[in-house]
């Protein structure tokens, strides 16, 4: 990896080694609307789902029994996670399908990660705000997106429609995990999916508290 690659996931170590204990039953609270993303990945069977940025494994857990005919696959570029991931997994009685390794966001290939060629749904779950080359995910995503494939994206808003005081404080809290809602998020997405000659859908969830994207 780079040295670029390194520091990031030495970063995420750090915050995650104690962090991904209680990771899942703390963030339940406000990570608000990954559900609602897993429900509409809607994969046909056989298809071959990647989360970027799996963390702790708790969305391809729930996805994978969501849809019991599809293949999931992970990766993240924290190791301290995937520690968490592979033992929530294995818990979970779901290792033949699904697959994690380490690799970073902002330059993969699921061929070099996974050894398939191309992905049927590929998904961000609160993670472009976690990743500083943010935009270079969001397009490494769509390289990897089969032809007729999806992009699901749901992160921080900019809580458009929440009071302000909300917003401050909120976006302070993150800033303490290294977090950053991308206000540009939906501008770049739809510049990237018209560079890639796909179609993007966005909308704003609870009063602009997350912002979901679908790209196809």
């Amino acid at each position: 990896m780079s040295a670029q690659t390194d520091t990031h996931a030495g970063l995420m170590d750090g915050i995650y080694k104690s962090q991904r204990h209680i990771y899942d039953l703390t963030r339940k609270y406000y990570l608000l609307g990954r559900d609602q993303l897993i429900n509409d990945l809607k994969p046909d069977d056989g298809h071959n789902v990647v989360e970027v940025g799996c963390g702790t494994g708790r969305n391809l857990i729930k996805a994978a029994q969501t849809f019991p005919n599809a293949q999931f696959f992970g990766f993240d570029i924290s190791e301290e996670m995937l520690i968490t991931a592979r033992e929530n997994i294995e818990k979970a009685g779901l290792t033949n399908r699904i697959t994690l390794t380490q690799g970073d966001a902002s330059n993969f290939s699921v061929q070099e990660l996974f050894g398939f060629e191309k992905a049927d749904r590929v998904f961000f779950s609160y993670t472009l705000s976690m990743i500083p080359p943010w935009q270079e995910a969001i397009n490494q995503g769509f390289n990897a997106l089969a032809k007729d494939g999806t992009l699901h994206i749901v992160d921080f808003g900019q809580q458009e429609e929440l009071p302000s005081w909300f917003r401050a404080i909120l976006m302070k809290w993150l800033a303490l995990f290294h977090v950053e809602a991308r206000k540009e998020l939906s501008g770049i997405a739809a510049s990237l999916a018209d560079k890639h000659g796909r179609s993007g859908q966005f909308a704003p969830l609870y009063k602009g508290y997350a912002w979901s994207i679908k790209a196809h």
